[in-house]
């Protein structure tokens, strides 16, 4: 596992996922901060148009706005637009999720993802993504430098909040929490 050099403003260690945030208030976690940078972070999203919406604790929500480089020959949202979005939303709702201990935060890639495409996608779409919170919650817990796996889900809804598209995302997020003191 490799390891950063950054340090919050009180002198702790700072994982390197984490450093992209600046310093968190983990008692107090600005969202609105985090959804700002997270909109950022990912020039890929930027080209698709991907507009992080939403991140609190239990969710986050990722917006594709209807525009014409985002469609395919049937002129309906492409599937690779549909994947990014719901990539972007996926990290963004862990992100939520783990704001009270950010810091740790070292990495978080994805391993392995799955679709189901339900519907054609037309008009803006919404992914709203969500992370398993009983393997959250033993992220959150860690009191040693560790690996988890993580499990993550968004669903896809146009409009008419009709859904879309279905992804499953199995994560690996590493976590340094050692003394950290620079």
């Amino acid at each position: 596992m490799s390891t950063s050099t950054s340090t919050s403003t009180t002198g702790h260690r700072v994982g390197l996922f984490a450093a992209a945030f600046g310093y968190i208030d983990g008692g107090a976690p600005d969202y609105e901060h985090l959804r700002s940078v997270s909109n950022s972070l990912v020039p890929f999203g930027k080209h698709v148009g991907t507009i992080v919406t939403e991140i609190g604790p239990d969710r986050a929500v990722v917006e594709i706005p209807r525009e014409p480089h985002v469609v395919n020959h049937m002129n309906t949202v492409h599937a690779g637009a549909l994947f990014t979005a719901a990539d972007i939303a996926g990290a963004a709702a862990f992100v939520g999720a783990a704001a009270t201990r950010l810091y740790v935060v070292e990495s978080l890639v994805v391993r392995s993802a799955s679709s189901t495409y339900r519907k054609p996608a037309s008009g803006n779409i919404r992914a709203i993504a969500t992370v398993d919170e009983r393997e959250m919650r033993a992220i959150l817990a860690a009191q040693s430098d560790a690996r988890f796996e993580l499990t993550g889900k968004a669903l896809m809804v146009n409009d008419d909040d009709v859904t879309v598209a279905k992804f499953t995302f199995d994560y690996v997020c590493d976590v340094v929490v050692s003394d950290g003191q620079v």
